[in-house]
């Protein structure tokens, strides 16, 4: 039987060409707050909420991999108290949802720079990722402290490492060996990365692996940003021709 949630889904949604891998940078929060006359906070408060819709959501359509850009290595140069702010939003996210979200079989995956995180976030994170190692339904990656730079450099330096070792020849590295030394080793490339609040680049998220990504720019801010609309981007996203530069 189908939930509440699940019954808006539309009739034009085809659940089997749904993507295996959905990627969202979550933009939008201190605007939303802005034209509200709010601190950028409250912003960041209120896309949390979105969060947890989208979350849900994926895991009803059956989505098996969903990442969110949560925080980039620049966002480290923001404001410190916005920055201590995020962290504490991110602390009470793993804290109060990771019970929902393990009944959900959802196994919760950090990629980036954990060890940067303030100790206590961290250990939040690690104990998030713990309990939640064995399930299997939905993968959700949340990039915090990432930078596709940063992932790709480290990739670099662990081959470089092996090929020094001897463990590995030079003439052996392919695509996939770069592919196995990311944080999303084992995991399918995003099928569709989505953009909120009307920007219009990728901003250091997922370089490599958005290689044959399909791209969608929304004007809508992240605060704002709906079940509807996801789903009506699904329902485009299932009419693109998808050649991976074949004919």
């Amino acid at each position: 039987m189908k939930s509440d949630a699940m019954t808006q889904v539309p009739d034009g949604l085809d659940f089997n060409l749904l993507p295996a891998h959905v990627a969202f940078i979550m933009d939008g929060n201190g605007r939303w707050a802005k034209k509200r006359l709010m601190n950028r906070v409250k912003g960041h408060e209120r896309g949390a909420q979105t969060v947890e819709d989208v979350v849900m959501a994926c895991r009803e359509l059956g989505i098996d991999v969903l990442t969110l850009y949560a925080f980039s290595t620049e966002n480290w140069a923001r404001p410190k108290e916005e920055v201590k702010a995020l962290m504490h939003l991110l602390k009470y996210f793993l804290r109060t949802k990771i019970e929902e979200i393990r009944k959900k079989d959802i196994r919760l995956n950090i990629i980036g720079q954990i060890q940067r995180l303030p100790d206590d976030v961290r250990k939040e994170a690690e104990q998030a990722m713990a309990v939640t190692e064995n399930n299997s339904a939905m993968i959700l990656n949340l990039a915090i402290s990432y930078g596709a730079r940063e992932e790709i450099t480290m990739a670099v330096q662990q081959i470089a490492a092996n090929v020094k070792s001897g463990t590995l020849d030079p003439k052996d590295i392919t695509d996939k060996t770069v592919s196995d030394h990311l944080y999303t080793a084992g995991m399918p490339d995003p099928d569709l990365i989505i953009r909120t609040s009307a920007e219009f680049r990728l901003s250091n998220f997922l370089m490599w692996q958005a290689a044959y990504s399909e791209l969608v720019f929304t004007p809508t801010l992240w605060p704002d940003f709906t079940r509807q609309e996801f789903y009506q981007i699904l329902i485009d996203y299932q009419q693109r021709d998808r050649r991976f530069g074949k004919v």
